[in-house]
């Protein structure tokens, strides 16, 4: 059947009413995204976060009449004047899953490969990770993951290790530290999807009999971690520093990303009187930290 997409441009106003238009009118789906090159980061307490220009695309059934639709939409955000857009025609096919198109092959520090689940890895001898994310985040594309997959390929004591990874995503980090030696690794998630796509993958890549998975309120609170690895944001990382305190044993080490500069010294705050957090690396604008528990 294929599908209809009308693509708009806002500038400098909400888009929440166009999209609502959207879904009143049918659109089996609505998404949003940066128009220009305007990345938004971590957004301040209440803040709204809006590009200056947002793209919004509406996917409906191929058999909509596009005339028609138009119409509909020019009278439902009347008085004002209807942004300016165009109608494609798509094929019909998975689009939840149509962005990993892009997903190659990627290598992380020495060792260490990601391989989408269709490619051959390119290097047979390497430590090699057999990834579908499904809908979860974490591919390693993205530059807090790929810091986090440095930081464990490039780790010495991660052999026969108990590890952490804290807002698991798809379990990127969970299944890399399994393959790199570690003996017992807990994967801890609020998102009950991403505990399914890290299982997943750790049975993709045969280290399902050491990655636990569990929501944060099912932490064990006798884990003594030798690694903790937290790929999430700032905010969190700050309120969950006595948590990690916890789960980490005298002398285990730490690395937390998804902070950005300016949020560095306020992380390290959090830190400083268990972890002093003294090594930072940066990438693309985001930063890791890292440090060993006194």
């Amino acid at each position: 059947m294929g599908w209809l997409q009308i693509r708009l441009e806002v500038a400098g106003t909400d888009p929440g009413p166009l999209e609502d238009s959207l879904l009143a009118t049918g659109a089996v789906a609505v998404t949003m995204d940066d128009a220009g090159d305007d990345p938004i980061y971590e957004p301040g307490p209440g803040e709204l976060p809006l590009w200056p220009t947002t793209r919004i695309s509406g996917l409906y059934p191929g058999t909509t009449d596009a005339d028609v639709l138009h119409a509909a939409l020019v009278n439902a955000v009347a008085p004002d004047v209807f942004p300016p857009h165009e109608f494609l025609l798509l094929d019909d096919r998975t689009w939840e899953r149509e962005w990993l198109k892009d997903f190659r092959p990627m290598r992380f520090g020495q060792r260490l490969w990601v391989i989408p689940g269709e490619y051959t890895p390119p290097d047979a001898e390497a430590v090699n990770l057999l990834l579908d994310p499904g809908l979860a985040f974490g591919t390693g594309t993205h530059a807090t993951t790929a810091l986090c997959l440095e930081w464990l390929d490039a780790a010495t004591d991660l052999k026969d290790a108990r590890v952490v990874d804290y807002g698991c995503g798809s379990g990127v980090l969970a299944v890399a530290a399994a393959l790199l030696g570690a003996r017992e690794i807990l994967a801890v998630d609020n998102d009950p999807q991403a505990l399914v796509a890290t299982r997943a993958n750790a049975e993709r890549n045969g280290v399902a009999d050491r990655i636990r998975t569990c929501l944060p309120v099912d932490t064990p609170e006798t884990w003594q971690a030798d690694l903790l690895v937290a790929n999430i944001l700032a905010a969190p990382l700050i309120l969950l520093a006595t948590r990690f305190d916890a789960l980490m044993r005298p002398g285990a080490r730490l690395a937390v990303s998804g902070l950005i500069a300016r949020q560095v010294d306020e992380v390290r705050a959090a830190y400083t009187q268990w972890c002093p957090l003294e090594e930072s690396v940066e990438m693309d604008g985001w930063v890791r930290l890292a440090g060993t528990k006194g």
